[in-house]
């Protein structure tokens, strides 16, 4: 059986977590961190909800026997919980997205004591389209134009979504190409298109989970790859899988691709 502590609990992704792991033969929920609330498990998980993710909270959390933390809270949380987790020797799966690069570098310290999984988007799906997308951008070249269109909820706080991000960086890599091909949205007299560019386009409506379309075009022809998320389950299960994999790894860095990788 693998003990998992929730971190960010209150939240849409959190509440499925608890649900999901109940779910599962091989998975109990022992604790469960939040900035402020009630967590409201039952008989899930002990509930443990602190004014901030600090270790206080989490040694009482780690009475509960937890193997693993799963983390959707926020990005900023995030980079405060890894280092907990890393003093205490508890591997951690982030699925908070908007992470900055300080706080990144939280967190690559963090994974030189712990394994530490990071992922824009843990959908099974939408991992398998990165490395789709990768493919598929080597081999059509730039003679291809690449537009992304993501589209999620209105409540979304960080744009381009991350899965976006994740994307168009794995395309740039596989053409030999960097960040600085990136474009974000148009607007005014922009001109023709410039060779090479990977554009990125946000929609922001109602109460979309998660749609990502990558667009591949030249003259006389395109390619559409799409992959659409019809609820949060995708994620939550994919975090689930991630976590399970985790657990007993050496300290280091991983992705989900490791995980498909090992399937």
């Amino acid at each position: 059986m693998i003990n998992v502590c929730i971190s960010g609990a209150l939240g849409k992704m959190g509440r499925r977590l608890i649900a999901l792991a109940a779910e599962t033969r091989d998975m109990k929920v022992v604790g469960a961190l939040e900035a402020a609330g009630t967590a409201g498990t039952g008989e899930a998980a002990s509930v443990f909800v602190p004014e901030a993710p600090e270790g206080v909270v989490l040694e009482t959390a780690y009475k509960g026997g937890a193997d693993v933390i799963i983390d959707f809270s926020f990005h900023a949380a995030s980079a405060v919980l890894a280092p907990v987790a890393a003093s205490f020797g508890t591997p951690i799966v982030i699925g908070t997205t908007g992470i900055t690069r300080t706080e990144m570098k939280e967190i690559d310290e963090a994974a030189k004591k712990i394994p530490v999984l990071t992922a824009p988007n843990m959908s099974v799906g939408a991992n398998v389209m990165f490395d789709i997308a990768a493919r598929m951008a080597k081999a059509l070249g730039v003679d291809f134009d690449i537009e992304i269109i993501e589209a999620h909820h209105r409540f979304k706080k960080d744009a381009p979504s991350g899965t976006a991000l994740e994307a168009a960086r794995r395309m740039a890599e596989a053409r030999g190409q960097d960040e600085k091909a990136f474009v974000y949205g148009r607007q005014g007299e922009t001109g023709a298109r410039a060779a090479g560019e990977i554009a990125i386009h946000a929609v922001r409506a109602g109460d979309i989970v998660g749609d990502h379309t990558i667009l591949f075009s030249c003259l006389g022809e395109r390619i559409e790859l799409k992959h659409q998320a019809h609820t949060r389950d995708a994620f939550a299960r994919g975090a689930l899988r991630a976590a399970r994999w985790l657990v007993g790894k050496k300290p280091g860095k991983y992705a989900m691709k490791d995980v498909l990788e090992d399937a």
